[in-house]
C-alpha cells in the first residue's frame, strides 16, 4: 500500500471523530512511520509491554495538563507504525480496521485513558 493511500485512511478516522473530540484535539501531530524506533520499543519493553507496536502516542495526556495548559512545548506525537500493521493485515478490509483502532487508541490516550480504560471501553464494561 503506497503511504498516500495508507495516510488517506488516517484521515479519515480523525473526520469521522465526534466534534467534540476533534475540537479538543490541540498539539498533536500525527507521524506515519514504517517501523518503531529502537528508544520507542525500549521505552515499551521498561513499562513491561511487547507485541507489535501498531502505533505509540508521546506527550503530555490531556487530563495532566491543568487548567490552563502546560505553556509552550512541542506537539504531541501520534505515531502509526504502517509496516506493522501491514504485517497483521490481511485484506484491504482489516488495513482499514487496524487503522482506525489504532489512531482511536493512541487519541485515547491523548486524552488521558490508559490502556486498562481503553479495553474496558471496548468491551462495555
Amino acid at each position: 500500500m503506497h503511504d498516500e493511500e495508507f495516510e488517506k485512511y488516517i484521515k479519515e478516522v480523525i473526520e469521522s471523530l465526534p466534534k467534540e473530540f476533534a475540537g479538543l484535539m490541540e498539539n498533536v501531530v500525527i507521524f506515519v512511520e514504517e517501523l518503531p524506533t529502537q528508544g520507542q520499543i525500549n521505552i515499551l519493553r521498561k513499562r513491561g509491554e511487547g507485541g507489535i507496536l501498531l502505533g505509540l502516542y508521546e506527550g503530555i495526556p490531556r487530563t495532566r495538563r491543568g487548567r490552563y495548559g502546560i505553556g509552550e512545548t512541542l506537539p504531541d506525537r501520534i505515531s502509526i507504525f504502517k509496516n506493522a500493521i501491514l504485517m497483521i493485515s490481511n485484506s484491504p478490509d482489516e488495513i482499514k480496521e487496524n487503522i482506525r483502532n489504532t489512531v482511536i487508541h493512541e487519541i485515547a490516550h491523548h486524552f488521558g485513558l490508559s490502556d486498562e480504560d481503553i479495553k474496558k471501553a471496548r468491551s462495555g464494561v
